[in-house]
């Protein structure tokens, strides 16, 4: 990767911070050539709204859900925003203050209410956010704006109106989906969640929503579980942020971050409590749960949010994943109090959290008792190792496929439609320094080798791929990023980079600063 960069402007604090929506999209002034080929929507997801009155949200994952739209069209590029008006939204703008509860800041009860009141709202139950902030995706011929629980809200992808709320728990025994499905070519969606699985334990549920109907009724309608996990602590599930799959696999990492169901429960029937309060990371793990028929897959404790690929080979099963070492919780470090530091605080603080590394695991599908001791993995292309042990389970050493010390491949992106479930190349992925997001990163995941764009007090987000039409060579598109650069006449671009060499081909620059971006989609 390129040269450690500093950034002692400190600049990033302005893609942390409250915009307003538009009234209609604006024109953006393009430098360099956008591919002709190149016709259509780049959709993302983010937080727009840092505060509500006086009162702050304090994590990053906390802002009210804004869904951006940059349009290419005949040559032309506008760009256009809209905050989704969810009841969480909607609801504090009413009230001037924060009303539901968000991942990492309270909501108090209405101060005007009387004492007995208050007392009887707190023991109502739970209002669950449906701040679908981190991504956005279709089902059969709709887009979902999502987070991770069980609220989904359907938007229309050209005029970014909200247009319905819809409770996954109506259509499936999930307390939530991930952000983060598998979508087949057909439009079939899998995903996972966390429910309630026999006598009371918990367990995870993959589910499927099979794509646009003939009939043109709502495919959630046909949705249906595939498959239930058990947890291997009954009351403790693992969070559970994406998950890998193959030809014929699931591929789920339990990790040694807990949600604590008793604490959650508890906390928030007697106090303002939230989601991060019912965390817990243990270094140990609950036995690995009995549905694993034959054999258990361990290895030494990391945090998973995303998996970049997994493909089956020879029998065993590739899994290439952005990791973060040990059991501390690395969300921990993603409140806004320590992500709007000045530089050297920032730094300071990214020394305590959990270290980066993208890794490759090898699983063996075919294991023989008499095996035991000896490294199972015959691929002649990895390092990664499986050793069978005496009680039966399997312990995994991984292939470090990239590292550095605080700088993260993270949100990675591939050529998913000709590579999802199949062997190979390269990734994209967003560079983050000290958590910071400060360059686009492609890797050869087979040499190790990186490309890196970077450039001075520029923040991107997720770089996405988009195949150029009729391409046979897996690199052969574009990357879109939107990226920020604050002190700019105009600070907010549309980055188009040749995937290949990770060249710039064009910019799209609008006159108006744009907030932080986690996840989206290209709408061909």
């Amino acid at each position: 990767m390129a040269g450690r960069v500093e950034h002692p402007a400190a600049g990033y604090k302005k893609i942390f911070e409250t915009v307003e929506e538009l009234n209609e999209p604006i024109p953006a002034e393009i430098k360099g050539v956008i591919p002709s080929w190149l016709g259509g929507s780049l959709l993302r997801m983010g937080p727009g709204l840092f505060e509500v009155g006086d009162e702050p949200f304090h994590h990053l994952f906390d802002g009210q859900a804004m869904i951006h739209k940059f349009d290419l069209k005949d040559g032309q590029v506008t760009y256009y925003r809209k905050f989704i008006k969810t009841d969480a939204y909607v609801r504090a703008m009413t009230e001037n203050r924060i009303v539901i509860t968000e991942f990492g800041t309270a909501a108090y009860p209405d101060p005007c209410k009387n004492i007995f009141s208050r007392f009887f709202t707190y023991f109502r139950g739970i209002e669950v956010t449906d701040n679908c902030m981190v991504n956005i995706y279709p089902v059969g011929e709709d887009f979902y704006a999502v987070t991770e629980t069980n609220f989904i809200t359907k938007v229309d992808p050209d005029s970014l109106e909200t247009l319905k709320r819809v409770d996954l728990c109506k259509y499936l025994s999930v307390n939530g989906l991930t952000a983060h499905p598998h979508i087949e070519a057909d439009g079939t969606v899998y995903n996972i969640g966390n429910c309630f699985g026999k006598n009371l334990s918990l367990a995870y549920n993959i589910v499927k929503i099979p794509p646009a109907q003939k009939d043109g009724s709502d495919p959630l309608e046909k949705s249906q579980v595939v498959v239930q996990l058990p947890s291997s602590e009954r009351l403790k599930p693992s969070y559970v942020h994406s998950f890998g799959m193959t030809d014929n696999h699931f591929v789920f990492v339990e990790q040694p971050v807990k949600i604590n169901l008793l604490k959650f429960l508890s906390a928030w029937s007697v106090r303002a409590a939230t989601y991060m309060d019912c965390f817990e990371s243990n270094e140990s793990m609950g036995d690995p749960a009995e549905y694993l028929s034959s054999h258990k897959f361990r290895t030494s404790a990391f945090n998973i949010f995303h998996h970049i690929n997994a493909y089956e080979d020879e029998g065993f099963i590739v899994v290439d994943l952005c990791t973060w070492k040990g059991h501390d919780f690395v969300y921990d470090y993603l409140y806004l109090a320590n992500i709007k530091q000045e530089w050297e605080e920032v730094k300071k603080a990214a020394m305590r959290a959990p270290q980066p590394e993208v890794r490759r695991y090898v699983l063996p599908l075919d294991i023989h008792k008499e095996e035991q001791g000896k490294n199972l993995v015959s691929l002649p292309y990895t390092t990664a190792t499986a050793v069978l042990n005496s009680d039966g389970t399997i312990w995994l050493e991984p292939e470090v496929l990239f590292s550095g010390p605080r700088q993260a491949f993270e949100f990675p992106q591939i050529n998913y439609s000709l590579c999802s479930g199949k062997k190979y190349s390269f990734a994209y992925g967003l560079g983050l320094n000290h958590f910071i997001p400060d360059r686009i990163v492609k890797l050869n995941v087979q040499t190790k080798e990186t490309l890196v764009w970077q450039e001075e007090d520029c923040y991107p987000s997720e770089p996405l791929f988009v195949p150029t039409p009729g391409a046979t060579e897996e690199d052969d598109g574009v990357l879109l990023s939107i990226v920020v650069k604050p002190g700019a006449e105009r600070p907010g671009f549309l980055l188009v980079l040749d995937a290949v060499k990770l060249t710039e081909l064009a910019r799209a620059e609008v006159n108006i600063i744009i907030p932080v971006t986690l996840h989206g989609l290209y709408k061909p």
